[in-house]
């Protein structure tokens, strides 16, 4: 089990045969941004994430298995949060904004995919002392090291690491469904392809749908005092981490996606925060594969 530290942050699991959800709900008016960089993201919402869009708020951000179906889960989160009035302020009544992110895990499934109930069934759950971590959520069906054949791949999973920075927290959220293999800072694999030193990379001979079967999600909180822009720095760095652990990362056959939130509370210095941020992420990586 992972300890939160952060002050209203909550995370809750829906766990499946293969696949699962896993929603953050940080507290009222955290602030958002995010970054995509993998070629084959399966997302709702992420535009909004952009520094420059007009909404800033996230009222609660959902990872999923299921690719592109899986979003579906969002529909279920979204539906708890306006039964609790929460949401941004229109004529209409608030509208829960809830950006959606999915990992490719149809074939470890059997193509189930989970959908809106299974989505509130996860928020509903949500705690904020601590949470699993390993083959729960969204990391259910995850797998890495598939750039050397699918066959070859082993387990990945929901990851989580924690650090401070003056006086401030920073919590990183991983589900590792990597192409690449997840390294150490002393670059040994510590989950990865099992085929031979010698076995071609991205073998030509492989179907292109079957190695663009991937996605890694990274979701950052802190409880720092961040606007939009700081939040879209945050995201940035959160993909530096990315990159430490996972070789090769960014590929056109992953969806890598970070989305950094912040929940307004300690005032910390932004560039040691994006450098902490980077740490935090490698290291909540490692730890999802179990």
């Amino acid at each position: 089990m992972f300890a939160i530290p952060i002050a209203g942050l909550r995370v809750g699991h829906w766990t499946g045969a293969g696949t699962g959800v896993t929603v953050i709900l940080p507290p009222s008016g955290t602030v958002g941004a995010g970054e995509v960089r993998g070629g084959a993201p399966a997302s709702r919402e992420v535009a909004l994430l952009e520094p420059g869009r007009t909404v800033t708020r996230v009222d609660a951000v959902v990872l999923a298995g299921g690719s592109a179906f899986g979003l579906a889960t969002a529909d279920g989160v979204m539906r708890f949060l306006a039964e609790r009035g929460q949401g941004f302020p229109t004529a209409g009544g608030p509208v829960p904004i809830v950006p959606t992110a999915c990992v490719f895990d149809l074939v470890e499934s059997g193509a189930a995919a989970p959908g809106a109930d299974q989505g509130y069934a996860a928020a509903s759950v949500a705690v904020g002392d601590s949470t699993a971590l390993g083959r729960v959520g969204a990391g259910r069906g995850a797998t890495v090291g598939k750039w050397r054949g699918r066959e070859h791949a082993v387990p990945g999973g929901f990851g989580a690491s924690a650090l401070g920075v003056d006086g401030a927290n920073v919590v990183a959220f991983a589900v590792v469904n990597a192409v690449g293999d997840v390294r150490g800072a002393d670059g040994a694999v510590l989950a990865g392809s099992t085929a031979g030193p010698g076995a071609p990379a991205f073998p030509a001979d492989a179907p292109f749908e079957e190695q663009g079967a991937n996605t890694t999600l990274v979701v950052v909180v802190t409880d720092a005092v961040c606007d939009k822009a700081a939040c879209g720095l945050l995201a940035h760095s959160a993909h530096d981490g990315l990159a430490r652990a996972l070789h090769p990362s960014h590929t056109r056959f992953d969806g890598d996606l970070t989305i950094a939130l912040a929940t307004g509370v300690v005032e910390t210095h932004l560039d040691r925060l994006c450098a902490a941020t980077a740490d935090v992420v490698a290291e909540a990586i490692r730890v999802g594969p179990r």
